[in-house]
C-alpha cells in the first residue's frame, strides 16, 4: 500500500464539520470511511479527479448538491445510496438535529485526490488534512471491518442497520432482499462472456439489482460484498 494512505488506515481525522476514519481497505484499490458530520455543518463543495465515490448513508438526512449549482440539492435518507463520478463536484449537509453519518467508497483510495471549489471553513486552496488534524485509533468501539475468507461472513452492528461482508464464488444461495437493502462491491468483479466487466470494485447498487446481474452474468474471481440492510425485529 502506498505510504500516504497507510498513514490514514489507523487514524481519526478531525474535520470542521466533525470527523472521519478509514473503516476498510482492499490495498490501494479502494477504501471505505465512516464519515460523521455535525448538524447544519457541511463538506467543501469538492471533485476528485481520479477517482469514483460512493456513499451509503447509515444515520440522520443528508443533503447532497451535486454540481456546481445550488438548485441541484437532493435529499437522501438512510439506506439511500449514491456515485459520483470523479471530477463531478458535490457536497454533503446533515439536515437531521442528531447529525448524519455515511459509509463514503472511494476506487481507488486516493486521500489526496481533491480539490475544493467552496468551503464554509476557509480551506478553498488547501489539501486533504495532514497531521496536525488526525489522532491515532485507540478506541476499540470505533467501527472497523475486516474481509472474511471464501465463503465465511462478517457481521457488524450499526444503530439499527447491520453491515454484512462476505466473500463468495457464485451466488447461488445469494439471499434475495427488498429494494431497501443495498450493497456494494469491495473486490471481484460480474463479467459477460466477452469477459467485459458488468459491475466491478467500488460500486453501490439494490441487492436485488445485483442479484438480476448474478444471474445473467458470471463472477471474473471470488467476489467482496458489503450488503447494508435494518436489523431483524
Amino acid at each position: 500500500m502506498d505510504k500516504t494512505q497507510n498513514y490514514y488506515s489507523d487514524k481519526i481525522v478531525y474535520k470542521p464539520w466533525g470527523q472521519e476514519h478509514v473503516v476498510y481497505n482492499n490495498k490501494n484499490d479502494l477504501a471505505i470511511t465512516l464519515i460523521d458530520i455535525k448538524y447544519g455543518h457541511k463538506t467543501s463543495l469538492h471533485s476528485h479527479p481520479k477517482k469514483k465515490t460512493g456513499f451509503i448513508i447509515l444515520d440522520g438526512t443528508a443533503l447532497v448538491q451535486i454540481g456546481l449549482y445550488k438548485k441541484n440539492v437532493k435529499k437522501f435518507k438512510p439506506l439511500s445510496r449514491l456515485v459520483i463520478r470523479p471530477g463531478l463536484f458535490h457536497s454533503l449537509k446533515a439536515d437531521s438535529k442528531k447529525g448524519m453519518c455515511a459509509l463514503e467508497f472511494e476506487t481507488p483510495y486516493m486521500k489526496n485526490d481533491l480539490i475544493r471549489l467552496e468551503d464554509s471553513y476557509g480551506r478553498q486552496s488547501k489539501s486533504y488534512e495532514g497531521k496536525k488534524h488526525t489522532k491515532k485509533i485507540i478506541d476499540n468501539s470505533l467501527a472497523k471491518f475486516k474481509k472474511p475468507k471464501l465463503g465465511k461472513k462478517n457481521i457488524y452492528k450499526f444503530k439499527n442497520l447491520e453491515i454484512l461482508i462476505e466473500t463468495k464464488k457464485n451466488f447461488n444461495k445469494f439471499s434475495k432482499k427488498n429494494d431497501k437493502t443495498t450493497t456494494a462491491i469491495l473486490d471481484g468483479r460480474i463479467v459477460d462472456n466477452k469477459g467485459q466487466d458488468v459491475i466491478k470494485t467500488g460500486e453501490i447498487v439494490k441487492t436485488s439489482t445485483l442479484c438480476i446481474l448474478a444471474k445473467k452474468f458470471k463472477i471474473k474471481k471470488p467476489i467482496t460484498i458489503l450488503k447494508v440492510s435494518r436489523k431483524n425485529k
